[in-house]
């Protein structure tokens, strides 16, 4: 079954300050519809940080995600929600490979003789046939 992030990305900070953080909300296994309706709920849902006063609040769909735009007295801010595939997480101990099979290519994560300052001699990617 396929991993889902539900990922958000938003303003922080205030004029001069201001800048995009990502985070990731949840991880969600299933369909992409299912992800999708979960990630358009929280983003229904959600209250930002900025503006402290909003005046008007519009969330529009696109692509795989929403967009949340909330204007204040001063400023807009946005929220960007996107769903996307989970390939990949260190904290899992393990890769996921496209189309859910877990782990890496055969030889890929194998540690192997190393250099004095912790280089592989023999890279990770040399001898592997699904790539170009």
């Amino acid at each position: 079954m396929t991993t889902w992030g539900l990922v958000l990305e938003t303003t922080m900070g205030a004029g001069e300050g201001k800048r995009t953080e990502a985070r990731v909300l949840a991880h969600i296994s299933g369909t992409h519809a299912e992800a999708l309706a979960e990630l358009e709920r929280r983003a229904r849902g959600y209250a930002p940080e900025h503006p402290r006063s909003p005046r008007r609040r519009r969330l529009f769909r696109d692509g795989d995600g929403f967009l949340l735009v909330v204007e204040g007295a001063l400023q807009s801010f946005a929220t960007r929600f996107t769903v996307a595939e989970l390939l990949e997480d260190s904290a899992a101990g393990s890769a996921q490979a496209p189309g859910g099979a877990a782990g890496a290519p055969d030889g890929a994560g194998e540690q192997g003789e190393r250099y004095a300052d912790g280089v592989p001699v023999r890279p990770a990617w040399l001898g592997r046939d699904d790539l170009p």
